[in-house]
């Protein structure tokens, strides 16, 4: 289950909780890249970690990472197809 992933530290905020899940995550085979992209706030209020995959996007996917009222965009490239790529990231969860 070890991989070649990495994570990429381009911002100094990340959703608490986020990273050592995303830390599980690139060990996953087949994904090479996890990149943690920007935060925003919304009305609504979901208290637990959710890990949803948005859209693709050139070589993987975008993800949404929501808890309380803040969401952010995380990109994944990977080899995986969405489906696979949901089966991990609901075993990390």
């Amino acid at each position: 289950m070890s991989s070649d992933g990495r994570l990429v530290w381009n911002h100094s905020t990340h959703l608490p909780g986020l990273i050592p899940i995303l830390e599980k995550l690139i060990q996953c085979e087949g994904i090479s890249t996890v990149t943690p992209g920007r935060i925003k706030t919304t009305r609504s209020h979901i208290p637990k970690m959710k890990l949803r995959v948005s859209v693709p996007i050139r070589g993987g996917y975008k993800l949404i990472a929501r808890q309380g009222k803040t969401v952010q965009e995380v990109f994944i490239l990977t080899i995986l197809d969405q489906s696979q790529l949901e089966k991990a990231i609901a075993n990390l969860l």
